[in-house]
């Protein structure tokens, strides 16, 4: 049987299957990093002047701390406005040399003294964002996670204790500050706790709150309609009975008992009390008009205090409870608490929650809480207990209740924190310091605001390293959310309801993308078209619809808004923008109903409006199980970029958008021409694009941009210029397409393995390329200088080969474990020579010896080719040979420069010229474009702005044109000064390395890793397994034709697992490749089975997929049919290489003395408790006597079994495990004294 050649599929057309006409087309999405690009400019307002910055991000926290007073209030600081310098590195200049990549943040102050004086103070660097949402930070790129938290504002919900009746509860949640807790107790009355304080009366903190509700007829007017009753005769007082006294009711002037209270406010009057005040010769008395609920009436009764002033004093001992009550220090207590913007604000959010519950129009200003509030929310749980319609109580887990915390309000808590530590230092060194000495730089000290934003980038808890695996990881990351963190859940405490999915997450969180282990619900992922309103709510898309008929008009809800509205999903039937049926299913307080079509508000704007960005890759994910679609996404995140891509056969569509959105591409900044192509860089217009080959990644992947375009291309803005890793053509290519049989085969597919064809292997289908970076430093020790040398002692000349002069491995050396990288040698502890060695040392001078081997090694695992290394140095006084080749290269890059900067100023005045309609010359009449002098060019074009000044034009019109050409042409000019600048100064500065280190060697090794037998495979569909064997391909069952397949898989991983779209993707991949199409189903609406019928038909192959398929091995056919096709398969970075690890001697822990664990510290394998019982179980006595000894941490017996190897004997002679010893001196710690008799055997 001929074997064919690589195979390689030929696809031309694209085929549609998405059948819905009204949906929004996804490959027009763009800026899916949005989230995080948005929020970050918000929070830095980079771009703008100081005073056209709104009061948002880090201006409201300058505004907020400043001005500074001292103590005494004589000085003040005042705040004027901060700048934001140019970076002073490259980002690649940041990756290498680990630093961050930021602007300097300078912030101008003035002090108020007798002399007022005014200083620009330098507060640290605010690292930049690139690409779509990631920082440099010390050389690594990191991304800073969204946080989903429970929103400030007020919530109702209805609490069950076990056995006990429900009751309601309401917490009023500030942005910053106290919780306020309102509870109704088991005798019926309102209680409030403050934080973590003890319960008291709800009563006595409105009492607290204001004057106007001091007594007790106050709160009752407050919380009740009064009425009052004409008091005439007998038959008056009985109506009186049962009833509730809106006030105190008190005998009258002029009797007996005048003053003398009858029923205290609140209270029943009962039938004695009725006729009492029948005859104490009352005319009227107030009484409360229809009391159905007496929570408040209960409240008043139960509350202690009675006036405004005791009731501070109360609450001033709750929460001092060891302190003498003052009324002062109550009232300042209490305005701290509640009323003091910097300690207690419900934040913008929260002030417009608490008036959306209660329908009040406060302005968002207003940041503290307010007395009407208060009543508000005790009335609100009145109406909840009467079952009134219009209130409800709040699900927390639902997204109306939730909200976004994006990096503007994540760094901003942060940095405040260090400006408040920043206040309390400058308030201090304004009292200790002297008038004269006292400016704003020796007040200010900026350690405490770069430390700040150092640690909220570096080590926060929502910081984190982007997972750079592939396009699709890198994106996901940036879109990620997270409801842990600072002031959000535990994992270890969170519940499942708020884990679960909800109705409000449709079109705003991912139902299917979420990890598996003990994460599961807390992370999350954003919605394709969500995005975050002004409040930090997720908002979705929707289409408005006006009796039936779908509008143009595009609306973004809230999941509250939504509610409240008759939403039906975009596969709805709809002919000619009117839906269809009569009645139709449709979403409606927060369930599904049945509803007509003239009810209906809004319609989704695509099908796969509810899923996230991964779960938008999968084809025929309606197809998939739920559990299997969350595998599926999460597995293609861990897909290993390959060497050679190639995009999915069955699409989606969002490959593209993906691929464009990852970051990892070059896209035009600007339209224009290609003027240049290499394989380094790519010039649109004079615009450089640097393009960056064979990089290693976070994930030890490997990046290598192509070019996509050629010269003489025109490009638009945001076109592509390159390809990236797992990129064809632009699109994402995770994958390869394999022909794939479902069958069993010996077994060897049993559990989940795969069957590869060895064909995969040596066309190099899957392999892939993985970068590793290892680095070393030579640094001033006490006892002289490290080096790095090829002189290294007791090192053979064969592991020198490799080395050249200065100690560096050449590139190009192939290396494997042990070999030596880099030569380093650092000086030894000098100890006193005896006269021998002094003898010896003056005979043949220092022969080496008074240096140790630090040289560094390829760790084990580590197989490659030396790909690259890099010498970094700080610019110290160079040696002749040196300085001069230095000076050349700083010449080469100056005229590089001086050259790109005249082209792009040549191309200016060109332009310049035609709208003046004359030519331009310099003081000596020479024509300024005919100047071959490019560094003089480049010198008049930086003093260019002053020259155009001077130009004498005297038409309005001409000068008006050339002030636009300025403003839109000139840019580009002062963009290539600054690039020339910024690389010789770069040069000529050195390289900036850690304090103490004088050089780094960076050496960077990639290896080709080829798919081997062990490695994790995956679909998009959940279907994972690891490859069991790789058959030559004479042994593969081969197609009718001759054709071998590529992979099989087994059968019984489907119908269990009920991920029937990987079926549906093989037979429609099948009929692709032999029509020679790809085929895009887009989610929840792609091909139908009658579609993949009439492709398979078309194709001229058997309609239900399935073929007779022949062993390789013997020709003959198999007994059944055999579905056979096309399926896309990834290799992810679960790599048999990376896990495979043998140990035959290695560390030690200090401790127990027993061999340390894991691959990455060299460790052992563990033979633990169960292990010990099965040997037990045989009685193997000696193998357990050697495991638990000499193999572990008898210490005296490792030796000595050493030694007896080495001599060639079979002796085994254990001791006491070094364990046994730890054990013993515990007991000892106790106080028992443990002593070891040896038997006398």
């Amino acid at each position: 049987m001929p074997v064919p050649a690589t195979r390689t599929l030929v696809t031309e057309t694209v085929r549609n299957f998405g059948r819905i006409q009204h949906a929004v087309d996804v490959s027009t999405l763009s800026d899916l990093t949005r989230i995080q690009t948005e929020s970050y400019e918000r929070f830095l307002q980079a771009d703008k002047k100081p005073h056209e910055r709104k009061n948002q991000g880090l201006e409201e926290i300058l505004r907020e701390v400043f001005p500074i007073k001292s103590y005494d209030e004589q000085y003040t600081l005042e705040y004027l406005g901060y700048e934001l310098g140019k970076p002073r590195y490259t980002p690649t200049e940041c990756r290498q040399l680990r630093l961050t990549y930021g602007r300097p943040f300078r912030v101008k102050l003035r002090l108020n003294k007798k002399e007022p004086i005014e200083e620009e103070v330098y507060l640290g660097d605010l690292p930049i964002m690139i690409g779509g949402g990631e920082f440099i930070i010390n050389g690594a790129e990191r991304v800073v996670v969204s946080q989903l938290h429970r929103s400030p504002g007020v919530d109702f919900v209805l609490t069950a204790e076990p056995g006990e009746r429900k009751s309601h509860s309401c917490r009023i949640i500030p942005e910053r500050g106290s919780w306020i807790e309102l509870v109704v107790t088991k005798k019926d009355t309102l209680q409030v706790r403050i934080d973590q304080s003890g319960k008291f009366s709800a009563m006595t903190l409105l009492r607290a709150m204001d004057p106007k509700y001091s007594t007790d007829a106050d709160l009752v007017r407050t919380f009740y309609k009064t009425k009052t009753v004409r008091l005439s005769g007998q038959r008056a007082a009985k109506g009186l009975v049962d009833q509730y006294a809106a006030e105190d009711i008190v005998y009258p002037a002029g009797t007996e008992r005048c003053g003398e209270i009858i029923v205290d406010c609140g209270h029943r009057i009962t039938e004695d009390l009725a006729e009492e005040i029948a005859v104490s010769g009352l005319k009227s008395v107030q009484i409360v008009d229809g009391a159905d609920d007496l929570l408040a009436l209960n409240s008043i009764v139960e509350d202690a205090t009675s006036t405004h002033e005791e009731a501070l004093l109360k609450i001033y001992q709750r929460l001092r409870p060891g302190n003498p009550p003052q009324l002062e220090k109550a009232v300042e207590l209490f305005k701290e608490k509640f009323f003091d913007v910097n300690r207690y604000r419900l934040g913008q959010v929260g002030r417009f929650r608490i008036n959306r519950k209660f329908g009040q129009d406060i302005p968002d200003t207003e940041m503290t809480l307010r007395p009407e509030d208060y009543v508000n929310a005790i009335r609100y749980i009145m109406r909840l207990r009467r079952n009134d319609p219009t209130a409800y109580v709040d699900d927390i887990d639902n997204l109306g209740n939730r909200r976004l915390r994006t990096i503007d309000e994540l760094a901003a808590d942060e940095i405040r924190k260090g400006f408040l530590k920043l206040k309390r230092t400058v308030q201090e060194r304004m009292s200790l310091k002297d008038v004269e000495e006292m400016t704003p730089r020796t007040l200010i000290n900026p350690k405490s605001v770069s430390a700040a934003i150092d640690y909220f980038f570096g080590r926060s808890e929502l910081s984190q390293v982007v997972d750079q695996t592939n396009p699709l990881s890198m994106l996901t990351h940036e879109r990620r959310l997270s409801a842990l963190g600072p002031g959000g859940l535990n994992r270890k405490r969170a519940g499942f309801e708020v884990r679960d999915v909800h109705i409000s997450h449709y079109g705003r969180i991912c139902p299917v993308e979420t990890p598996e282990g003990t994460n599961i619900g807390l992370i999350s992922s954003l919605s394709i078209f969500a995005k975050v309103d002004e409040y930090g709510f997720l908002i979705t898309p929707y289409r408005k619809v006006v009796k039936g008929k779908l509008t143009d008009e595009v609306e973004w809800l809230r999941a509250d808004e939504e509610a409240h509205a008759y939403v039906v999903p975009s596969d709805t039937p709809v002919e000619n923008g009117q839906i269809v049926p009569e009645r139709v299913l449709a979403r409606y307080h927060n369930d599904v109903v049945w509803a007509d079509r003239n009810q209906i508000q809004y319609i989704d704007l695509s099908p796969c409006q509810m899923v996230g960005v991964s779960a938008s890759l999968i084809p025929f994910l309606e197809h998939d199980d739920a559990n299997r679609a969350l595998m599926g996404s999460n597995m293609q995140r861990q897909a290993v970029p390959l060497l050679v891509t190639e995009p999915p056969l069955v699409a989606t569509g969002m490959e593209k958008v993906v691929a464009e959105n990852s970051g990892m591409l070059v896209r035009a900044e600007r339209s224009g021409k290609v003027t240049y192509v290499d394989a380094n860089v790519v010039e649109v217009d004079g615009k450089r694009y640097p393009l960056r080959k064979y990089i290693g990644l976070n994930e030890r992947t490997c990046l290598n941009q192509k070019p996509v375009v050629k010269v003489g291309d025109r490009v638009k803005k945001g076109q592509l210029l390159c390809d990236s890793a797992a990129t064809k053509d632009g699109e994402l290519s995770l994958g390869r397409n394999v022909l794939v049989a479902f069958m069993s085969w010996e077994g060897y597919n049993f559990e989940d393995a795969i069957i590869l064809s060895e064909r995969l292997v040596k066309d190099d289908v899957y392999t892939s390329i993985h970068i590793d970076e290892f680095d070393v430093e030579i640094r001033e020790t006490k006892l002289g200088r490290e080096e790095f040398t090829r002189d290294i002692p007791n090192v053979s000349e064969k592991a020198l080969r490799h080395l050249g002069e200065d100690g560096v491995v050449q590139v190009g050396t192939r290396v494997r474990p042990g070999d030596i990288l880099v030569g380093k040698v650092s000086p030894k502890a000098k100890s006193e020579l005896t006269p021998e060695e002094k003898l010896l040392h003056a005979i043949f001078g220092r022969a080496g010896e008074d240096v140790k081997n630090e040289s560094l090694e390829v760790p084990s695992g580590v197989e490659g080719i030396v790909i690259h290394t890099e010498k970094f140095s700080r610019r110290m006084s160079l040696p002749e040979a040196e300085r001069k080749k230095f000076e050349q290269e700083l010449k080469k890059v100056e005229q590089e420069g001086n050259a790109r900067v005249a082209t792009a100023f040549r191309e200016f005045l060109e332009q310049l010229e035609k709208v003046l309609g004359r030519h331009l010359t310099d003081e000596s009449g020479r024509e300024l474009r005919s100047i071959q002098d490019n560094k003089f060019l480049t010198e008049y074009a930086r003093n260019f702005q002053d020259h155009f000044d001077r130009l004498d034009i005297r038409s309005p019109q001409k000068l008006a044109d050339c002030k636009k050409l300025m403003k839109e042409a000139w840019p580009l000019v002062e963009e290539a000064i600054d690039e020339r600048d910024q690389q010789i100064n770069s040069m000529k500065r050195g390289d900036e390395l850690p304090s103490g280190v004088l050089q780094m060697v960076k050496v960077y090794v990639a290896s080709k890793r080829q798919i081997s037998v062990g490695d994790k495979m995956a679909g998009r569909h959940g279907n994972k397994g690891v490859i069991s064997k790789i058959l030559p391909v004479e042994d593969m069952p081969f197609l009718e034709d001759g054709t071998p397949v590529d992979i099989i898989l087994n059968p019984l991983g489907v119908p269990s697992r009920m991920n029937v779209g990987q079926i549906l993707e093989t037979h429609l991949g099948w009929a692709a490749s032999k029509l020679g199409f790809r085929a895009v189903c887009p989610v929840f609406d792609g091909a139908d089975e009658e579609e993949i019928h009439r492709c398979l038909k078309e194709a001229g192959l058997p309609e239900d997929g399935k073929t007779v398929l022949y062993d390789g091995r013997t020709g003959e056919p198999f007994e059944q049919k055999v579905t056979v096709g096309y399926i896309y398969m990834m290799k992810l970075h679960h790599l048999v290489d990376d896990k495979v690890h043998a140990r035959a001697t290695g560390p030690y822990s200090l401790i127990t003395q027993q061999p340390l664990g894991g691959k990455a510290r060299f460790g052992g394998q563990r033979f633990g408790e169960m292990e010990v019982w099965a040997l037990e179980a045989y009685g193997a006595a000696y193998i357990l006597q050697e495991l638990l000894t000499v193999k572990s941490d008898d210490v005296e017996g490792r030796t000595k079994i050493y030694e007896s190897m080495v001599k060639g004997e079979n002796t085994l002679e254990a001791g006491t495990p070094a364990s046994f010893e730890v054990l013993m001196n515990e007991i000892r710690g106790l106080g028992l004294n443990l002593q070891l008799e040896k038997s006398p055997v």
